[in-house]
């Protein structure tokens, strides 16, 4: 087993990455616990045993489960079993699990502990870890959250066995990312080597201890945590033009996020922050982790920036995190002319 710290204080927590990593879950709940609530969806077949009373609540598949009404009901079966403030909730599943029970973890009760019991490839390198909690509404992502810190994170190598060829994708889009954050993790002249080159459990723990490092330092991402966003605001804004019904192309997060690493670039490029080669090499990082580089067919630049503007992460005006001669940092008040070209660039309809 590995264990990597989370720095917090007194709300620190580790995060246990291994293979049968589960079965420790009964140590890694809190002093007092009687009852556990385990949230999990249909299709997560991950056993695991609290070692005290537990009740298990499925919640809806998909993006879709990310919703208040969700949340709603999750709090109401709380309330239906008996769970009170000393008791705990485990999500078991991936990063739509953690984001719903960790935010009905920190309303219900004004605030109960939970565990993360990350299943899938993404929730182990990033969505289980740092407390980022959220649903979606209509007009995007992950509007409505909290930051609520997780007790305990426990990464089960044995979970990711039967994950489908998607969901490993989805996992290492944020690897990608962790790739330009790590320090070395590009070294040896081949982008992603000394990464791509541990085991399983050790690219787990190194991405794990890079976003570890990052919170411990800012938790509410008032400044540095904002890196982690590498990627993501083309990201969500694929993710929320294709959100519904009606879906335009059919994206993964990782998937998303791999083609946003590809824009950031370019967009640092036209804004004269990096050159050619650090675009080049962002495209053979992507194509080493076998990651989409391009824009879907049919994508409009309106519609993107338009979702970008009120994304999540932004303030009131548009801003990015990119890649520089200091490094990965948040730039704000991008011109707006120089995301459409970037878009125009990449093959994107006005």
């Amino acid at each position: 087993m590995i264990t990597v710290p989370v720095g917090l204080g007194d709300r620190a927590y580790d995060v246990v990455v291994g293979a049968g990593a589960r079965r420790l879950l009964p140590d890694m709940l809190p002093p007092g616990v009687r009852q556990v609530a385990v949230v999990t969806q249909d299709g997560v077949e991950v056993d695991v045993d609290p070692g005290v009373e537990a009740r298990t609540f499925v919640v809806p598949g998909g993006e879709a489960a990310k919703t208040l009404g969700t949340v709603e009901r999750l709090c109401r079966d709380f309330a239906g079993f008996g769970l009170a403030r000393s008791d705990a909730v485990v999500a078991v599943g991936g990063g739509v699990v953690s984001d719903v029970a960790g935010f009905a973890a920190a309303v219900f009760h004004r605030g109960i502990a939970y565990v993360n019991v990350a299943t899938t490839l993404l929730a182990q390198v990033d969505a289980a870890i740092g407390g980022k909690t959220g649903v979606n509404l209509p007009e995007g992502k992950n509007l409505v959250g909290a930051f609520w810190q997780p007790t305990a994170v426990i990464c089960d190598t044995e979970a990711l066995r039967s994950l489908p060829a998607r969901e490993w994708s989805s996992g290492r889009g944020e690897m990608a990312k962790y790739a330009f954050l790590g320090d070395g993790l590009l070294d040896d002249g081949r982008p992603g080597a000394s990464l791509l080159g541990l085991s399983l459990d050790e690219q787990i723990a190194t991405c794990v201890a890079i976003k570890a490092a990052v919170v411990s330092e800012d938790e509410r991402e008032s400044g540095r945590r904002m890196v982690l966003n590498y990627g993501h605001t083309l990201a969500h804004a694929l993710e929320a033009a294709a959100f519904g019904p009606d879906a335009k192309w059919d994206l993964r997060h990782g998937e998303a996020v791999a083609i946003g690493l590809v824009f950031a670039a370019m967009l640092a490029r036209r804004l004269g922050r990096v050159d050619d080669e650090r675009v080049a090499l962002h495209r053979r990082v992507v194509g080493a982790f076998d990651l989409p580089a391009d824009l879907p067919t049919g994508a409009s630049a309106r519609e993107l920036v338009d979702f970008m503007a009120r994304d999540k992460k932004a303030r009131h005006d548009l801003t990015f995190v990119l890649d520089g001669p200091r490094g990965v940092e948040p730039v704000h008040e991008v011109d707006e002319a120089a995301v459409l070209a970037t878009l125009a660039d990449m093959g994107c309809a006005p």
